[in-house]
């Protein structure tokens, strides 16, 4: 099961950067919940679907060009996909040069809970890991 979660993620990832948000849509569970990066202008939580899917669409309005780059494996920790990004984009604001990971919850083959840390050790503990 952990390694079809793996699979979900790295779906997400590919409907992302190729600009599928109907897809992406589908992937998240309807009662989806993400926590955004500390610091971030839209502070969230975001809860359900619509909600997510309006800060993604509010992401992808304010930069040129979008794609996010995992670095590295994408780690299975049961339930849980953790992924390390790196997120370059030119916007309407300064060029971003962006590195942080994402904790992913999946659950019946959907994306339940998203989890954003500027710190990779912070998400590892998060997800019940460690470096």
């Amino acid at each position: 099961m952990s390694q079809e979660n793996v699979e979900v993620v790295r779906a997400g990832f590919q409907a992302w950067n190729a600009g599928d948000m109907d897809a992406v849509r589908e992937m998240h569970d309807p009662s989806v919940i993400a926590r955004t990066l500390e610091g971030w202008p839209e502070p969230g939580p975001f809860v359900g679907r619509d909600a997510v899917m309006r800060q993604f669409a509010r992401v992808r309005a304010a930069w040129d060009t979008d794609a996010i780059e995992p670095i590295g494996d994408f780690l299975d920790a049961g339930d849980r996909v953790i992924v390390r990004v790196f997120f370059h984009d030119l916007g309407i604001g300064p060029e971003a040069n962006l590195e942080f990971t994402i904790v992913y919850t999946v659950r019946e083959r959907r994306i339940f809970f998203i989890e954003y840390f500027w710190d990779h050790a912070e998400a590892l503990e998060a997800a019940g890991l460690s470096e």
